[in-house]
């Protein structure tokens, strides 16, 4: 559902598959950065049209009218958009603390849903997610754009023909060095008490009085965000999932903190993590490490590194480059024959072997 696509051409299976009068009516909840994307990136199908759009700043109401016209139906209150009959299915870029009762009540609703990542913002709010799944029979899909990425989708293809030999290791990194990086987004000079339903963003959040920081840059705070993991760690995750078929870690050790962005925020600026996965019929054990961080000056950096017993590759959601080596006997160090012949002039060198695969320009898969 609402697969991200490199152009509208990329929808002719869909709409080869429709019949003349056949529309998706969506809806928007939450029409801030990633939900308006979100809905672009829809409405790029032929046959899908926006009916409702709702969030809490009328701004944003405001400005979704000026984008996709003046009769679409807009409310601060998601329940009014999911009582509507004229709504098929609906986009969900709310924060975080928010996603686990719109996606169940839209779904008990007989709407489809896609919800932006992460699926829930605390892990025991899953099991209400897939219960309602399951129970609706609904068409429910969580994002995590890198997933829908031709880089991933190459580099999986890559794994799987044994083009770095057998997986042993991975590694993640994503960095930001700049305000909206670090999530210090604007705020609107007319955000009031008037203007925003600070009440109704708090949600099961704890009480606290009108702050339009809390509200503009929810990112920061942990009563209503997920930090650079549940923002940045999902999705080397996903990528990471999606390319090695792997349903998961199954040891976690981590450690982070507030280095540099002491602007008043609870949620870490720096954040590493190391990461067990076990062996499975889907892939070898490995281990991952993973780090994020909102200070080094490489500015907004990031990749995915598999490094397997015959080469490495960096992957991207635009390119992936493959490095191979020459082969050498693992066991050898352990033989009769090493003892006499400690350095062989056999042994593992890096080679100048190097392809890269690069997506074909105008490609936006990413976004």
């Amino acid at each position: 559902m609402f697969a991200r696509c490199p152009d509208p051409k990329a929808s002719r299976g869909f709409q080869a598959r429709k019949g003349a009068n056949d529309r998706i009516q969506i809806a928007l909840i939450g029409a801030g950065g990633m939900g308006v994307e979100d809905t672009k990136t829809a409405l790029i199908i032929d046959g899908v049209k926006l009916v409702a759009a709702c969030d809490l700043y009328d701004g944003r109401l405001e400005s979704a009218r000026k984008l996709w016209g003046s009769e679409i139906f807009t409310s601060r209150d998601y329940r009014e958009v999911l009582a509507r009959k004229d709504v098929d299915a609906v986009v969900i870029g709310t924060p975080d603390h928010w996603h686990q009762r719109i996606s169940v009540d839209a779904m008990d609703a007989g709407k489809a849903a896609y919800c932006e990542k992460p699926m829930v913002q605390q892990l025991g709010e899953g099991d209400a997610v897939i219960a309602a799944q399951r129970r609706n029979k609904a068409v429910f899909e969580v994002g995590s754009q890198g997933v829908s990425s031709l880089g991933n989708e190459k580099a999986r293809e890559l794994l799987a023909s044994g083009a770095i030999g057998v997986l042993n290791y991975a590694e993640g990194f994503w960095a930001r060095n700049s305000p909206v990086g670090a999530w210090q987004y604007a705020v609107p000079l007319d955000a009031s008490e008037q203007t925003v339903d600070f009440d109704r963003f708090l949600g099961s959040a704890p009480k606290r009085p009108f702050d339009p920081i809390r509200f503009f840059r929810w990112r920061n705070y942990r009563d209503y965000g997920t930090g650079v993991s549940g923002d940045l760690f999902v999705h080397l995750f996903s990528s990471l999932h999606f390319i090695t078929n792997s349903l998961g870690p199954t040891a976690i050790i981590a450690s982070g903190g507030l280095r540099y962005w002491k602007d008043g925020r609870d949620a870490p600026d720096v954040m590493l993590g190391m990461f067990e996965y076990p062996e499975t019929p889907e892939h070898p054990p490995f281990n991952l490490s993973l780090r994020v961080n909102f200070v080094d000056g490489t500015s907004g950096s990031t990749y995915l590194r598999l490094v397997g017993s015959e080469g490495a590759m960096d992957v991207t959601w635009d390119d992936v480059t493959l490095r191979q080596n020459r082969k050498w006997d693992s066991t050898r160090a352990v033989q009769k024959e090493f003892r006499h012949d400690p350095e062989p002039a056999g042994r593992k060198e890096m080679l100048a072997s190097t392809t890269v695969f690069k997506v074909e320009q105008g490609y936006k898969g990413a976004h």
